[in-house]
This record gives structure tokens, sequence and C-alpha cells, in this order.
């Protein structure tokens, strides 16, 4: 198991939230990487409210999601090699040639479609995978301290 000093990776990123008629609406999300949770991408948005609105993604979806169409349920991503709305010009080929990474994410109080460059999210996985190894996730939980925290909201 990793000692209690464990790192965390964050990053600015520009997003498209795709609208109505495809028009793409620009805003910012936070992503972050803790190694003490090292399955999970944490993306937040800045919506107004007091507390940014959060998702957890798995760091294996986004990974996928670079190369085809990855994702069950409430989060969903794929590649393409262009952006939804016309009036954007796609830059910069990300991995295997696409450029945008499109993310959907629905739940109980509504649903929404983001875009976002493939090759921005590539590099903050690129950092991720710098600080936890792929295939050594396990070894920085902590069983116990998550055994504990589950077994107190019981």
């Amino acid at each position: 198991m990793m000692s209690g000093n464990c790192a965390e990776i964050s990053a600015e990123l520009g997003l498209g939230l795709v609208g109505p008629q495809q028009a793409i609406v620009p805003l910012m999300a936070g992503l972050s990487y803790r190694c003490a949770d090292p399955y999970a991408v944490r993306m937040a948005f800045e919506v107004g409210a007091d507390e940014p609105v959060e998702w957890i993604l798995a760091r294996d979806l986004l990974a996928a999601a670079l190369h085809g169409s990855a994702g069950l349920g409430d989060v969903r991503a794929w590649p393409s090699a262009a952006s939804c709305d016309p009036d954007v010009v796609a830059v910069g080929g990300g991995t295997a040639g696409h450029a945008i990474l499109n993310i959907a994410m629905s739940s109980p109080s509504g649903q929404a479609q983001f875009e976002v460059s493939a090759r921005a999210i590539e590099e903050f996985l690129q950092r991720t995978y710098q600080l936890v190894a792929t295939g050594q996730e396990s070894s920085y939980l902590n069983f116990d301290a998550e055994l504990t925290e589950l077994l107190s909201q019981a």
C-alpha cells in the first residue's frame, strides 16, 4: 500500500455545451485526479451556484473514449473528427485522428452533452498515468479506510 502522501493533479479546461440546434455554449470545467481515488477523474462545472456541479468519471472510460464509443448509463463518451457546431473548426488531431471528445451525462435532474478537445483530455490522462500507472490503481487504495467509511454511512 502506498503512503499517505498522495498527490493531486488538476487542470482548467474549456468545454462546449451542445445546445439546441447543435449550437455550442462555451464554459469552463475543472478536472482533478487524486491517487487516493485512483480510478476516478472529477469534472467540476461552475454554474453560478454556491458549489460547483461535480461529476465523477472513470479514468478508463475517458481513455477508451479517445479511441471509440465508451460507457453505459449515466456517462457515455465517444470521439469525433469535428464539432457538432458547423461554425466551430476542429483544431489539432487528438488520439486516433479525432479532434473532439463528446461526453454525454444524464441524471434524474437532466442531461447534457459536452464537446472537449481530445488532445486536452489525452494530455490530462497522461499526467494521471505519471502519478498512478495503469494497473497499479489498487495499490493506492486504503481498503480499511474505505470499508470504515462505508459502514459509518449504513
